[in-house]
């Protein structure tokens, strides 16, 4: 009897390929196994996910499309890896465990994000598509949670501290052009920086 359902739990904080690249000299992008760097983590956390996706499902092999369900569970709520880029590394590990062909296979994916402070982990259950199918809803809650905030992502916070806002007159509310400091009148404006800088023609056409 062919194999149709796989199971898979590895603890850990899981991690994202993006995370561990390296460059070579021909700025080709390269995930080093032993460079005795930090950067050979995401190497090992591949490893291990081979190693308990096999313990956990001996003899299993499912060579067709699949349906997987993921639920990952960080251990804080606001900081933690993307959770879509996450999945490029645990296929990688569930491919190279050999219970699956390619990770290709996988047609349809239900990612669920949790937190457990005490045991984070990532849980994925794979359904052979010839024996099961998805049936999901979304339904609305009868109160309301806490919202849980996020703020946006560091390379951005430090983008929108350099970026200098238009400087108005104290008097009368007037623009200055962000470059040569001067008075920018309606017809003499153009807006960059998805609008926080303020241009006057003159100095736009020397920039080019």
């Amino acid at each position: 009897m062919k194999n149709l359902y796989a199971k898979v739990i590895v603890g850990g904080s899981p991690i994202s390929k993006s995370n561990f690249k390296l460059s070579n000299i021909n700025g080709r992008a390269i995930l080093p196994y032993n460079s005795g760097q930090y950067h050979d983590r995401y190497a090992i956390y591949e490893e291990t996910i081979a190693y308990e996706a096999r313990s956990q499902n001996p003899n299993t092999v499912i060579s067709e499309s699949i349906i997987a369900v993921l639920k990952v569970f960080y251990k804080s709520k606001k900081r933690h890896p993307d959770t879509n880029n996450i999945t490029k590394s645990i296929f990688d590990g569930i491919e190279k465990s050999g219970i699956i062909v390619n990770d290709a296979q996988i047609t349809r994916i239900i990612i669920e994000e949790y937190y457990d402070m005490i045991n984070p982990r990532f849980e994925l259950e794979l359904f052979a598509e010839s024996k099961f199918k998805m049936k999901y809803s979304i339904l609305k809650k009868e109160e309301e949670d806490e919202p849980i905030l996020y703020d946006p992502p560091s390379n951005k916070k430090r983008l929108i501290t350099k970026t200098q806002k238009p400087k108005k007159s104290a008097q009368n509310g007037t623009i200055t052009c962000s470059i040569c400091g001067k008075k920018v009148t309606n017809d003499n404006i153009i807006w960059a920086n998805k609008g926080t800088t303020a241009l006057c023609k003159n100095c736009l056409k020397k920039s080019f």
